[in-house]
């Protein structure tokens, strides 16, 4: 999911994509640990998508303290 599509989205919405960015990555991990994984680079993406959606999470809970 592109950024700007992650910063439309509320708090809620949010944590939501987080938990299943974290789902995906650890069914990739068990792909992988099964050998059954064949592209092993999406999970390069998973980790830097679930990264950006926490960093913007981040972002506007400090915007909303202000």
């Amino acid at each position: 999911m592109k950024t700007s599509e992650l910063r439309q989205k509320d708090a809620a919405g949010l944590q939501t994509e987080i938990k299943e960015l974290q789902k995906a990555h650890f069914n990739m991990r068990m792909q992988k640990a099964t050998q059954q994984l064949t592209n092993t680079a999406q999970m390069k993406v998973a980790r830097r998508s679930i990264a950006r959606a926490k960093t913007i999470l981040t972002e506007q809970q400090a915007k909303a303290k202000e």
